[in-house]
């Protein structure tokens, strides 16, 4: 398992990272990514402390792996997986969805069934077996890149005038060696700060479009592959105390351009499969297991909204109107309603092949879809309760370098039980979840995270169990009461 300065040490890979123009050379150092890269590391050491390991490191046949790779054979070792996502996401608040606890729950439910993967190529699933226990063996941080260009054309519609027909990734080329893949795929949310991505599709491939069905596993300091980050909000985030959360978690998002890359054969889990391309997370514990931890992730955030509103109407003195306190209880009410949906996905988990589990999958996308279409709404209600205290206080913390300055901030921004120093930090942390850039960011990646929001409800319809619901009128319908 690594350290986290082992972590630090193992990106500084010669990976080719775009800020604009801009190539970066070290993403451990360079102001748009350091905090951020610290934060990653702290994840490493901190799971390995002492206090944490009984739960966030476990063993098989000798070896010892981060708990996040478990492949789950019961209910306890999903409660130990469900506290080690809690942990991780708690040292972040929340704030960085594909930390690295994320991807390895992709990995390790796809792992659980090499069977599906061998029907479809022989030796395939042995490959991802491989694969996976070498990931857990070297305690990778992985990424996944499983969405294409937003409007992209199809290959094969007619060129434009600059002679391009699609930019999404597909194979090229292939060899005894493997393949050569050449595009550009979406939507890499902290792989500046990845050993490896994960390249598929999260949505669907039509007919005629084979070679953009590739499911492959590559490093991310492979010649030919760079990484076009979104504005670093570090970058500008200035001082921790007047945007925390920008400071230390913005995991950043990166489209990934790959330029003839060829991918050896032992890192290709599909190829040339339309129906399967998406299907594979579907009919394995992947992508359950994987939003589960997002729903746990989601948690802790909705901990920090929750308990900042409360103390935006202490420092506001509204806490004390009974519709303000009507308005507190709802927003408990909220949090301990999704805790209950993700607590209950553990208690009524499913049996898989091969003598895994996972999560309760209906469970898990209602959790889902809830995230989805209530977190901007929450955030509204606490925007309302903050009021307009961001826009009341001085531009930024440098007031305080000046002893005459900050004498006359203190003086006139206190309050009789709270002093104009604390009064700004916590408004600054409430404008860094509701106002900033950061905080925008946010708000599109909860509302989009799983994808729009009439996959949101396909996924809820496929697993409502329609046939059992349609019992429960038959019956009704049947009996006595409804025959005189």
């Amino acid at each position: 398992m690594l350290t986290g300065n082992q972590y630090l040490d193992s990106i500084r890979d010669g990976r080719r990272v775009y800020i604009g123009k801009e190539l970066v050379k070290d993403v451990t150092t360079h102001p748009a990514f350091s905090k951020g890269a610290e934060t990653i590391a702290s994840i490493y050491e901190r799971k390995a402390a002492s206090e944490n390991r009984d739960v966030m490191v476990s063993e098989e046949g000798g070896e010892e792996f981060s708990t996040y790779y478990l492949q789950p054979k019961s209910r306890e070792d999903l409660e130990r997986r469900y506290e080690t996502h809690r942990l991780i996401a708690s040292w972040t608040q929340g704030f960085m969805g594909r930390s690295p606890d994320n991807f390895p729950s992709y990995l390790s439910g796809l792992a659980t069934q090499p069977k599906l993967f061998n029907d479809l190529r022989q030796g395939t699933g042995d490959l991802l077996q491989s694969y996976y226990r070498k990931a857990r063996r070297e305690d990778l941080y992985m990424s996944h890149a499983v969405t294409n260009p937003q409007g992209s054309r199809r290959a094969g519609d007619e060129m434009d005038v600059a002679g391009i027909v699609s930019p999404t990734l597909r194979v090229v080329g292939e060899d005894d060696e493997g393949v050569t893949i050449n595009g550009l795929k979406m939507i890499g949310t902290g792989s500046v700060y990845c050993h490896e991505t994960w390249v598929g599709n999260l949505q669907p491939v039509p007919p005629g479009q084979e070679a953009e069905t590739i499911t492959c596993a590559v490093p991310l300091n492979m010649e030919g592959v760079s990484i076009w980050s979104r504005k670093p909000y570090e970058l500008s985030s200035g001082r921790e105390f007047d945007a925390p959360l920008s400071a230390r978690y913005d995991e950043t998002d990166a489209a990934i351009l790959f330029e003839n890359v060829k991918i050896p054969w032992e890192r290709v889990f599909l190829h040339n499969n339309v129906e399967m391309t998406r299907e594979i997370y579907f009919r394995t514990p992947g992508h359950s297991l994987a939003n589960h931890q997002a729903n746990i992730r989601f948690v802790e955030k909705l901990r920090l909204i929750v308990g900042v509103a409360h103390k935006l109407t202490e420092s506001n003195k509204a806490g004390s109107i009974p519709a303000v306190k009507s308005t507190l209880g709802k927003l408990a009410a909220q949090l301990a309603s999704l805790e209950g949906m993700v607590r209950g996905q553990i208690f009524d988990c499913e049996k898989m092949p091969g003598g895994f589990v996972t999560v309760n999958r209906r469970f898990m996308y209602a959790a889902l879809h809830w995230c989805s279409n209530n977190h901007s709404k929450i955030c509204d209600v606490v925007r309302e309760l903050m009021g307009g205290g961001p826009i009341q206080m001085p531009a930024d913390s440098s007031v305080m370098d000046d002893p005459e300055i900050y004498k006359k901030f203190q003086t006139y921004w206190s309050l009789p039980d709270q002093d104009a120093k604390e009064r700004m930090k916590l408004i600054r942390l409430a404008w860094d979840i509701l106002g900033t850039e950061f905080a925008g960011r946010h708000m599109l990646y909860e509302k989009f995270y799983a994808g729009p929001g009439f996959v949101m409800d396909l996924y809820s319809y496929q697993l409502a169990g329609w046939d059992a619901l349609d019992k429960v009128v038959d019956d009704l319908m049947a009996g006595d009461n409804h025959s005189k």
